[in-house]
């Protein structure tokens, strides 16, 4: 029951955190965090904001935050109302209306006070959280809902937990390595951030070389930047080997599969938009649109990970385990 009420009440919060995510990042490229100002939740001290640019980018992201927020509020309760036996939808809608009430007072500290660029690329990692918190629980209760269906017209099919009677696995092996590439992935995201907000996308010229050397100095806006690229480098191998072993070692699962497969093209888009801003750098109007292109593609990917990790690790565990703990089964 419910169930079309919670998918789509998940698609509209997780549209509306896409959005808060990308006009954060827009506020970050436009240089506009101070377009209000120091005051927060007015602008200039007045409700409706001045006509400037600035301004009226950061009052938006203002109010989209906003929106975020309370359709995290209401996720929360539709779930935790409606699936009460689903501990894993719940735990994404709560997580989700955590980290962005956490990337909310954070947002409102930086405008009222002085805050360093390591805060700040935190700031955009609670954000991102946040983000793949809704991913999760629009691909849940997809799955779900898919579920449903199939039981409906009478198919076999697995529940949102473990596949029905099939006996399918994942290997603690593959869990790990999934874990490791979703822990990974934050680290390269945060590290992306630290890159913008110290205005250090400069840095290295050119692509793949930095300012024409294989391996620049490191200090300095040159070093950070240098270190990002490495560890995005990195970064591809780690998740092509996750897509290799998900495609490969699961014909028995094909949600596994498919995430697997979403992580490798969105990693490989990642690159490409990456270089596409090495390249652009002198082009404001190209390396806008492809840094916003990059920071969607790492949301999204980080998302599909995220979501990864929890499968593999429900798919990980024994019929011991599974059994003794019933209350992760869908109705």
């Amino acid at each position: 029951m419910h169930t079309k009420f919670l998918k789509w009440l998940s698609y509209a919060s997780c549209f509306v955190m896409f959005l808060a995510t990308l006009g954060g990042s827009v506020v970050t490229k436009t240089e506009s965090g101070l377009g209000c100002g120091n005051d927060w939740p007015l602008c200039h001290g007045k409700f409706v904001p001045a006509h400037t640019l600035a301004s009226m980018i950061e009052y938006s992201h203002r109010a989209v935050s906003g929106a975020a927020g309370l359709f995290s509020l209401a996720a929360f309760i539709a779930f935790w109302m409606y699936r009460k036996n689903r501990k894993d939808l719940q735990l994404y809608s709560l997580m989700a209306l955590i980290f962005v009430m956490v990337q909310a007072v954070m947002g409102a500290m930086a405008v009222i006070y002085p805050t360093s660029s390591a805060v700040m690329a935190l700031h955009f990692g609670f954000s991102l959280i946040a983000f793949a918190s809704s991913i999760m629980l629009v691909l849940g209760i997809r799955e779900e809902e898919r579920g449903q269906a199939d039981r409906n017209a009478g198919r076999r099919s697995q529940d949102p937990v473990r596949p029905s009677g099939s006996g399918a696995r994942v290997s603690k092996a593959f869990r790990n390595l999934t874990w490791f590439a979703t822990a990974y992935t934050y680290i390269v995201v945060y590290l992306g951030a630290y890159v913008s907000h110290t205005d250090s996308a400069g840095g290295c010229s050119g692509w793949p070389l930095c300012n024409g050397q294989l391996l620049p100095g490191l200090s300095g806006g040159e070093g950070i930047a240098f270190i990002h690229r490495v560890a995005a480098a990195l970064l591809l191998v780690v998740i092509a080997t996750v897509g290799h072993f998900a495609y490969r070692k699961h014909p028995e699962l094909p949600g596994i599969r498919k995430l697997g497969v979403a992580a490798t093209v969105l990693v490989i888009i990642q690159v490409l938009t990456g270089a596409t801003i090495a390249l652009t750098i002198n082009n404001y109007q190209i390396y806008l649109f492809a840094s916003l292109a990059h920071i969607i593609v790492l949301a999204s990917l980080f998302g599909v990970l995220c979501y990864l990790s929890v499968r593999a690790w429900q798919l990980s565990r024994t019929a011991k385990e599974v059994q003794a703990a019933p209350a992760d089964k869908a109705v």
